[in-house]
C-alpha cells in the first residue's frame, strides 16, 4: 500500500504541498521554539488549497494509524518521514541543497505526524 501512495503522490503534477509553500515550511520547521514551530506549520497548513488540506488531512491521518503500531510494523514518525518527505514536498526547481532539503522534508512530515490532532483540530 505505502508503494501505491508514494507513486500515487509522486505522479501528482504538483506536489501536496504545493510548490510555493515550501520555502515557507523550510522556514517554520526551522524555527528554534517547539511550539512557535508546531503553530507556524498549523498556519501554513490552514492556508493550502481546500483539496490539498483535505488530502493530507486524511493522508497524514492513515499514516498516523501506522505510527500508533509502530512497535509491530517498524515505521516510526522518522521512519515515514524518510520515506514520504521528499514525496509530498520540495522545491520547483532543485538548486543543489538536495541532502539539505531532504532533512527539512523528513522533519516537516514527521512533526505533522507528531502533531497531527493540534495541527488538523481532530
Amino acid at each position: 500500500v505505502t508503494g501505491a501512495l508514494k507513486m500515487f503522490f509522486r505522479e501528482l503534477p504538483e506536489p501536496l504541498f504545493p510548490y510555493r509553500f515550501f520555502e515557507q515550511f523550510v522556514e517554520a520547521i526551522k524555527q528554534p521554539d517547539y511550539t512557535p514551530r508546531v503553530q507556524a506549520v498549523k498556519c501554513l497548513v490552514k492556508k493550502l488549497p481546500a483539496s490539498n488540506h483535505d488530502t493530507m488531512k486524511i493522508l497524514f491521518g492513515h499514516l498516523r494509524k501506522i505510527v500508533d503500531k509502530a512497535a509491530m510494523n517498524l515505521m516510526s514518525t522518522q521512519s515515514l518521514g524518510i520515506v514520504f518527505g521528499p514525496t509530498l514536498l520540495g522545491p520547483e526547481k532543485e538548486t543543489g541543497n538536495m541532502a539539505v532539503h531532504m532533512v527539512y522534508q523528513t522533519h516537516i512530515v514527521e512533526l505533522m505526524l507528531m502533531e497531527y490532532e493540534e495541527i488538523f483540530r481532530v
